[in-house]
């Protein structure tokens, strides 16, 4: 699992994506904190404003960034957003409303939006072989996973010496060293090619995603992914500190136990990918999150249960969200592939946009266990509209044909005798030569 890092560029990028995850995942605790110490047992509901807020951010700024960072320096706006991010941490201790959390978390999620997208492209980018690539995103994975294990764990350690806003000072120091890494990366240099027009830039991530089946169905997952995650973030802190009246430390291990089933999957899936499909891996995820989801409805009554459930919730989650690069990578060619993942990253995040409201309000309207209910429902449409989009034969090399070609035009050169005559086939993506998906084979 660990051969990419042998890679010394990934190796550059994958501490620095450790650094800033670690540092984001003291902040989520802390703000988790800092919405229960403004608004007591409705800080799900300040929680899940401040995290809608983050959706919006990331649906309106993500395609937008990737458009004009195709003419940007790779290095430089990477570091350049690590410093923002930074900045945000830095003033987040002193805020004494709501109001100001909001906007504060605007401009770091805001930066951020621009930063994930431009980092995950640039992966497939250092690791062309397709094992490589599958190892390195069970290893984004688990270091994702380290903002809702290590981070929880570190955070409930500091939280016995200091109080929870010098956790933020935690956050920052992560986002500086997440720059000091990226500038010491050598990143590949991009192919010069004569740019798209700024219109194509912009939609032609959300173009592959409506006319590729599979993204399709990726998208449908991601709302699955979205309800259970939401569950455990909005409403974690207000079922252990609220409900059973336990203390902040227990809410961080509450979050590290979701994290520590996540990376429990992680580790797995590779080998798992080995033998199933990425979408029977998706699907069985959402259906094991699904079940938590209903489970916790009735039984989530006390911390130990909690603590199991969260488990289990974490690991389906990673199994929904770790393989989704590679249905991203095979849906498209190198030039296209920075907008393909910004179209993602906003298009996921618009899932996020639904459930974390529904996760704060019912919440806090009605009370956590008709969140659970409500959140099932939202995961199992989500599980059962990628099981009826994502077709379960789902071949990458598929034979189609060119009626607008002549016989002896070159892209026609790897046509096999086994396709007919004016077809051949090879690994389809949506582009500027194949405008449409190959429908009986065609």
């Amino acid at each position: 699992m660990f051969s990419p890092l042998r890679h010394a560029a990934y190796r550059n990028l994958f501490t620095a994506q450790v650094a800033a995850l670690l540092g984001t995942g003291m902040a989520t605790v802390a703000l988790g904190l800092l919405a229960f110490d403004l608004a007591g047992a409705n800080a799900g509901q300040v929680l899940g404003a401040a995290l809608a807020i983050k959706m919006v951010a990331y649906i309106g700024v993500a395609p937008f960034a990737s458009a004009l960072a195709a003419r940007l320096p790779r290095k430089a706006l990477l570091v350049s957003l690590d410093g923002v991010r930074a900045g945000v941490a830095v003033a987040l201790p002193f805020v004494s409303e709501p109001w100001q959390v909001y906007g504060l978390m605007t401009v770091l999620y805001i930066a951020s939006a621009a930063f994930t997208p431009a980092f995950q492209a640039m992966i497939p980018d250092l690791l062309p072989d397709e094992a490589d690539y599958t190892k390195a995103l069970s290893l984004s994975r688990l270091a994702a996973d380290l903002e809702s294990v290590a981070s929880p764990v570190l955070a409930a350690v500091l939280l016995a010496f200091i109080s929870y806003n010098n956790l933020f000072v935690g956050t920052a120091l992560g986002f500086v060293v997440s720059a000091l890494f990226v500038v010491g990366a050598s990143l590949p240099m991009l192919t010069k090619i004569q740019p798209k027009p700024f219109i194509q830039r912009l939609t032609g991530g959300l173009r592959l995603f409506a006319l590729t089946p599979r993204l399709r169905g990726l998208l449908a997952i991601s709302l699955a992914t979205a309800a259970g995650g939401a569950m455990v973030f909005v409403n974690t802190v207000v079922l252990v500190q609220s409900q059973f009246g336990l203390s902040e430390q227990a809410s961080a291990w509450a979050l590290a136990a979701f994290g520590g089933g996540s990376m429990t999957a992680a580790v797995f899936l590779p080998r798992l990918l080995g033998r199933m499909t990425d979408r029977r891996a998706m699907v069985l995820g959402a259906g094991v999150m699904t079940a938590v989801l209903l489970a916790g409805a009735w039984v989530a009554v006390s911390y130990p249960v909690l603590i199991g459930l969260w488990v289990i919730m974490g690991f389906g989650y990673s199994l929904t969200i770790t393989p989704a690069g590679r249905a991203l990578r095979r849906s498209s060619t190198a030039q296209d592939r920075p907008a393909l993942f910004a179209a993602q990253f906003a298009l996921s995040h618009a899932c996020w946009l639904i459930a974390y409201p529904v996760a704060g309000l019912v919440s806090a309207e009605a009370d956590p266990g008709a969140a659970f209910l409500v959140l099932a429902a939202l995961c199992a449409t989500g599980a059962v509209l990628g099981l009826l989009i994502w077709p379960a034969r789902d071949p990458e090399i598929l034979a189609h044909d060119h009626p607008e070609l002549e016989p002896d035009d070159p892209h026609l050169a790897d046509k096999t005798a086994s396709v007919p005559a004016a077809a051949h086939a090879h690994p389809f993506v949506i582009d500027e030569r194949h405008d449409r998906w190959p429908t009986s084979g065609k």
